[in-house]
């Protein structure tokens, strides 16, 4: 038999148990929260109090955390391009409906709530150039990215894991360094959010796991082509008024390091997260190839290390457009 038909009859036999799936890692819409719950009610009385609270909050945010906080933003406002993307892989049935289609559409639905949260709450800090956000959300979604797994759901898998673990890691240290500086409010909007992309990650990698039991060769190796070619952030593709695409995402990426919102660390010690939780050591019955596979994940973590000790931060070299004062 092919490997698209293994994969397709592997994701034929994952998704009888979606409803499962769903029941256990989503919420209802009723029992959800919404955006409105963590913000100012317009119209309460007391509306322009609490705006100007956050608005002096938001002054005295480090530049460096306030920028990861809207790139952050940029990157859930861009869901369209991940649910399309996601709704192209094999065994998902777009036209037709099935289980895989009917996840996807539910998890697009919860994680649309946090742009819409961010953004709102962006707006109302007053510390933002809403325009210039919005030129660089419309170009992150009309850009499109390639991830590198092409339509295969066991490489996609792997993917929205290790992307799911490196959000909830972003939000929740957004959340932490905001709550030392005496921002509640906002340490309990990144809180919230990072509790929803945890529970997502436990999803996804709930399904690889489900797929090493079912085709353990072939998930191994498709574990390994994604971290051959590295993971790719959907931040990669960011850029500016006036940029080309990926121009902005090297003056990002250290912002995030320099604030110690997302490092290189933390991509390692999220490797080895996946490590541990598949239990990549004692996974049985894996061909030649298979094995290979293994060796270099769980050698990798490691040689990460060693390349992690030669990298140097740069300081502040780019004032974003993003930031209006």
């Amino acid at each position: 038999m092919q490997l698209s038909n293994i994969r397709l009859e592997v994701m034929q036999t994952v998704g009888q148990s979606m409803d499962e799936l769903i029941k256990t890692y989503l919420k209802s819409v009723e029992e959800n929260w919404q955006p409105t719950d963590m913000l100012p009610d317009a119209t309460n009385p007391e509306f322009i109090d609490e705006v100007k609270e956050i608005q002096e909050l938001c002054r005295e945010m480090d530049y460096d955390l306030f920028t990861v906080l809207v790139g952050d933003t940029i990157t859930e406002e861009a869901l369209p391009t991940y649910e399309s993307w996601l709704m192209s892989v094999q065994g998902v049935d777009q036209v037709n409906g099935n289980g895989w289609s009917k996840w996807v559409r539910a998890w697009t639905a919860e994680e649309n709530r946090h742009g819409d949260l961010l953004n709102k709450y962006l707006y109302l800090s007053g510390r933002v150039n809403m325009r210039e956000m919005e030129v660089s959300t419309q170009y992150l979604i009309s850009d499109g990215f390639d991830i590198g797994t092409g339509m295969d759901p066991y490489k996609n898998f792997v993917y929205t894991s290790f992307q799911e673990l490196a959000t909830n890691v972003s939000h929740r240290r957004v959340a932490s360094f905001s709550r030392k500086q005496g921002n509640k409010q906002l340490a309990k909007i990144c809180n919230t959010i990072a509790k929803d992309e945890a529970r997502h990650a436990s999803a996804y990698m709930e399904f690889v796991r489900r797929i090493f039991d079912l085709d353990p060769s072939e998930m191994m190796l498709a574990f390994e082509a994604m971290m051959r070619n590295k993971i790719v952030m959907p931040a990669m593709f960011l850029r500016e008024s006036g940029q080309q695409i990926g121009e902005l995402w090297e003056h990002f990426s250290d912002a995030a390091q320099r604030s110690m919102v997302y490092t290189t660390q933390d991509y390692i010690t999220i490797l080895k997260s996946l490590i541990a939780d598949w239990k990549i050591e004692n996974i049985k019955g894996l061909n030649d190839k298979g094995e290979r596979a293994r060796d270099y994940l769980l050698n990798l973590p490691d040689r990460l290390e060693r390349i992690s000790q030669r990298i140097v931060v740069p300081k502040l070299d780019h004032k974003f457009k993003w930031i209006a004062s």
